[in-house]
């Protein structure tokens, strides 16, 4: 072939993958309905796989470090044998934690909703005898209609029944299909754990073949970066969590709330979604109290927990942090929003690791162009004084 035509076929190429890439979005615009069905059954497939990954990376922050702590022991057995073994103290840890949820956290909180259930005509009666003792009090020309209240929660509930009963009946009757789920997300986790060198490694070896140098160096890079971020941000969260949890539950049992440690396990889960999940938790808090308790004890409630949250937000986070995501409150919210928009609670959870590392790469482009226009600038200085 000769040379000039082999370099008009080369110029053409770009112009050819363009068509393909416009022929290729029409018909998936045209095709909508087909693509979705198609994406949903992949995701149906994909599913168990993605979650035994989500759960391999979790249990990995454990065993990384049994594994670190045991390549320190003095005996030589437990340094040889120390992937081993720290494989199976994490997951005896976690069968621990799971025996725990399943037989005493689980029946303490449905204990707790049965306990709410059962007294919730009187707790409704105590709410309308305040309702009536604030209409009479006659404050701002306010006036609070107990009848309006009742009608709201009446539709609520004949809504909820006629709405939400078949989605009930079809969670039921894919419950055995739940369980398979989580039963192939557990052991793909465990052989996803134990692969994980080896996963690792072709990935470095797909980059190197299919990457230049410089994108594979910056891949590299910013993936370790943001595995960092990653377990760096679980592991404060559930340290933070759980203090908040503790405080909020001993606040509660001063206030002799009967729901106080069902409210702190609540805060300490909600505590995993940035910046909302402790405010919801909060509010939801203050509400159960004011329900259950009367308005003056909600109202302590109230001030203490948002104390609280105050301390934990300025003091305890930033210390457990120690500055590894300095984003702006206006970058945290919207980091959330779209997380939660895109991927529901996981992206929120996910949002404030994934943005920092993003401000990382920003700043490292504008500080390379920087460098470049200052270059150029001192370049374009050095030819004018030889001038």
């Amino acid at each position: 072939m000769p040379e000039t035509l082999k370099s008009k076929l080369k110029s053409l190429f770009p112009y050819f993958l363009f068509a393909i890439a416009v022929i290729g979005a029409y018909r998936i615009i045209s095709e909508v309905r087909f693509v979705t069905g198609a994406l949903s059954t992949l995701w149906g497939f994909v599913t168990p796989f993605f979650y035994g990954f989500l759960l391999a990376y979790i249990i990995n922050i454990p065993f990384s470090g049994m594994q670190q702590l045991l390549g320190k022991a003095r005996i030589k057995f437990i340094r040889q044998k120390k992937k081993l073994l720290s494989a199976v103290l994490t997951f005896v840890f976690f069968a621990g934690l799971l025996f725990l949820i399943v037989r005493l956290i689980v029946p303490y909180i449905i204990r707790s909703i049965y306990f709410f259930v059962e007294n919730l005509p009187s707790y409704f009666d105590a709410t309308l005898q305040y309702i009536e003792y604030v209409n009479n009090l006659e404050l701002f020309d306010i006036y609070i209609s107990a009848e309006v209240i009742l009608n709201m929660l009446q539709g609520m509930f004949q809504n909820f029944t006629v709405e939400h009963l078949s989605s009930i009946v079809n969670a039921l009757v894919s419950v055995p299909m739940v369980i398979f789920t989580i039963v192939l997300t557990f052991i793909s986790s465990v052989y996803i754990l134990v692969e994980k060198d080896k996963i690792k490694k072709f990935i470095c070896r797909l980059l190197k073949v299919f990457a230049p140098a410089r994108i594979n160096d910056a891949v590299i890079k910013y993936a370790s970066r943001l595995n960092r971020n990653f377990k760096r941000y679980i592991h404060v969260q559930t340290i933070d969590g759980c203090i908040l949890g503790t405080l909020v539950t001993l606040e509660l049992l001063l206030l002799r709330s009967p729901f106080a440690l069902m409210l702190g396990i609540m805060l300490g889960i909600l505590n995993y979604i940035p910046y909302f999940g402790s405010i919801l938790g909060t509010v939801i808090a203050i509400i159960v109290v004011a329900f259950t308790q009367g308005p003056t004890v909600a109202a302590i409630a109230a001030v203490l927990l948002l104390v609280t949250q105050q301390i934990d937000g300025n003091i305890i986070q930033p210390k457990l942090m120690g500055g590894s995501f300095s984003l702006s409150p206006l970058l945290i919210i919207i980091s959330i929003t779209i997380g939660g928009a895109t991927a529901g609670v996981l992206g929120m959870i996910a949002a404030i690791p994934t943005v920092a590392i993003l401000r990382d790469i920003l700043e490292s482009i504008v500080a390379h162009y920087e460098q470049q226009k200052l270059e150029k600038h001192d370049g374009a200085d050095k030819a004018e004084i030889r001038d």
